[in-house]
């Protein structure tokens, strides 16, 4: 269970790193920032459409496996903790009870000093 935990947040960190690569490197409609990091050199590579099509899919798969890693990690958790909250364990300390003597006592609890 461990390890799969630590591979899933190995893959998480991978992936949001990849995200934010693919998203850094894609053009934009307005300054072509992708241009500074590299992406003008990939669409002579991929060709002129080809290098759109393939950072999208490549952006959708690891968001795909990002919200997927983190899922798991979420359900792992919870199956490692599962408790009821509140109404796991029943009430083990009851109120004391007070003796049927002391409650006929008129004085009782009505002292007050002068």
């Amino acid at each position: 269970m461990e390890l799969l935990n630590t591979f899933a947040l190995v893959a998480l960190i991978v992936s949001a790193l990849a995200i934010i690569v693919l998203v850094l490197m894609q053009h934009g409609k307005g300054a072509d920032m992708g241009a500074a990091f590299g992406s003008g050199a990939s669409g002579s590579l991929f060709g002129a459409t080809g290098s759109a099509n393939f950072l999208s899919r490549a952006t959708a798969l690891a968001a795909v496996v990002f919200f997927s890693m983190l899922m798991l990690i979420s359900y792992l958790h919870v199956a490692a903790t599962s408790k009821l909250g509140v109404m796991d364990t029943a009430v083990e300390n009851v109120a004391p009870q007070i003796p049927s003597g002391a409650a006929k006592d008129k004085n009782s609890g009505k002292v007050i000093p002068e």
